[in-house]
């Protein structure tokens, strides 16, 4: 085999999040009487962690300050609220237990809050998936290769040995940023033009594709 370990993503990439995500970015606009946003346009907003989505999701001029509380409160309902429409994607179980039946390590590497991610793995993947990196405070997030770096250590496998899956351009970057081949999951949130505009190194379309390139 090529590759010892598989980093992914997990938005876009392992689950289908947006709806929670959406859902959670309404609750905390109508708390401050600003208009809802999309389907679409969350899924644009997604990608550069919950600050950035609070940000871009907030009318244009509001305050730094009312962004802030508009985040607090997005954190809270989110974290109450984030299983109730997610799950995996068609393939991803049988993906993830082929992975575990070779051997392959896997990790998770997200923007997405630590508590959020390790609550979506737990539920879905537990015993499937062998690190999970979200984000904390005072960390750097994607496209910053940290998280990739850290969940390698912890898996014990080096870049050499690895591979990363992702759904976005953040992906590709983060792919390149820490030294990895990118494989582009055209299923997911931004689709098969912004993967091969971004570079990725392969775009497969079901997840059991993975299983042939590595």
């Amino acid at each position: 085999m090529k590759y010892e370990a598989v980093v992914f993503d997990l938005d876009g990439t392992l689950t289908d999040t947006l709806s929670d995500l959406k859902n959670s970015v309404n609750y905390a606009l109508s708390e401050f009487g600003f208009p809802e946003r999309s389907l679409d346009e969350v899924r644009r907003f997604v990608g550069n962690g919950v600050r950035r989505l609070m940000y871009l999701s907030v009318p244009d001029g509001t305050p730094q300050t009312t962004a802030e509380d508009c985040l607090a409160v997005f954190k809270k309902h989110y974290k109450e609220n984030s299983l109730v429409e997610t799950k995996p994607y068609d393939g991803i179980m049988p993906m993830l237990n082929e992975l575990k039946r070779r051997g392959i390590k896997t990790a998770v590497v997200t923007n997405k809050m630590q508590e959020a991610a390790a609550d979506i793995v737990r539920f879905f993947f537990d015993g499937l998936i062998d690190e999970t990196i979200g984000q904390t405070d005072g960390a750097a997030q994607k496209p910053q290769p940290d998280g990739v770096f850290l969940a390698l250590k912890k898996l014990g496998v080096s870049t050499e040995k690895s591979v990363y899956v992702g759904d976005s351009d953040v992906d590709c970057v983060t792919a390149r940023n820490a030294g990895l081949p990118c494989i582009g999951a055209a299923w997911g949130f931004r689709g098969r033009k912004v993967l091969a505009e971004n570079g990725a190194d392969f775009i497969i379309d079901r997840p059991s594709e993975i299983l042939d390139l590595i």
